[in-house]
């Protein structure tokens, strides 16, 4: 079953604290897994097993993994840095002192510490620390985003195979058509040659001029083309519906299609012929962007 690379995936648990965690995952298309990874309460070590998990279960892609933690009110505490407020209060003393000429009347020492316990890192979160029982909720909650996201993406496999099976389909029929006017095109190409030769009122041997308008005609052979072209889309087909990481093989494929309907092209030589190979292009483009997105 064919993957997106594009998806979305939640999670919660509440801890025994009431404390709530929220885990999100989110991805677009990567060549590889490149994780981002956001949270202020996951240790290193809990860290790398996540991301290895995350590899693992979603193969590739741009992926951006956040855990935040809602703490009830019991559950937030708060210690000073008192180091770091004495520093601050002392400081506060020695500017107001220089400058103030009433400093022997000063400032209240509870108004400069209530201003001081306002100012950045003097008032912090304590170290939240997560229980054994609380981690095995966190990562029923990854597996469930982890579960969403792959459906998310399953889905979107659907969509993606439908319209890149209609694609192919499309550059198929065209190279159909391709195939009834290469009959009519040589003997046209013969013809035009002719004529052109008798209206330059060239002499040639007829046996001679044969030759030349077989050797050209053979420089503009598309037989060969054709088949390959028509193997191409095979394959793309065969990897669509057995590969479920096909998404690079599918990348691989769309170049050599393209190979050959540029060949087609620039060897035609028929008006027709050269529309329905601006069709093919067209439906390819979008062949290739879709890929970009499979898994």
């Amino acid at each position: 079953m064919i993957r997106s690379m594009t998806g979305y995936g939640k999670g919660e648990c509440t801890l025994a604290d009431h404390s709530k965690v929220i885990v999100e995952i989110k991805s677009l298309n990567g060549k590889s897994a490149d994780i981002s990874f956001k949270s202020q309460i996951v240790p290193k070590d809990k860290e790398l097993e996540i991301r290895k998990l995350i590899a693992q279960e979603l193969v590739r892609g741009s992926i951006d993994f956040s855990l935040n933690l809602e703490m009830k009110g019991a559950a937030v505490k708060k210690q000073i840095n008192t180091q770091l407020a004495l520093q601050l209060l002392s400081d506060a003393k020695a500017i107001y002192g220089k400058a103030s000429r009433q400093a022997d009347q000063g400032i209240p020492e509870a108004i400069l510490m209530a201003s001081v316990l306002k100012m950045p890192d003097v008032l912090q979160n304590q170290e939240y620390v997560i229980s054994e029982a609380d981690w095995a909720k966190i990562d029923k909650a990854i597996a469930s985003a982890i579960k969403k996201i792959n459906s998310y993406r399953t889905a979107e496999g659907k969509a993606l195979t439908a319209d890149v099976t209609a694609r192919v389909n499309s550059i198929l029929s065209c190279l159909e058509e391709v195939k009834k006017l290469d009959v009519k095109r040589v003997p046209a190409i013969k013809e035009r040659l002719r004529q052109k030769i008798d209206k330059a009122g060239i002499e040639a041997n007829p046996e001679r001029l044969e030759q030349e308008i077989v050797f050209y005609v053979e420089k503009l052979d598309i037989n060969e083309e054709k088949v390959r072209l028509a193997q191409h889309c095979k394959y793309f087909m065969d990897t669509l519906k057995n590969d479920p990481l096909a998404g690079k093989k599918l990348g691989f494929i769309v170049q050599e299609m393209g190979r050959e309907i540029n060949t087609l092209g620039s060897k035609a030589n028929d008006a027709s012929i050269q529309a329905l190979v601006v069709r093919m292009k067209d439906e390819l483009e979008k062949i290739r962007e879709q890929s970009l997105n499979i898994l």
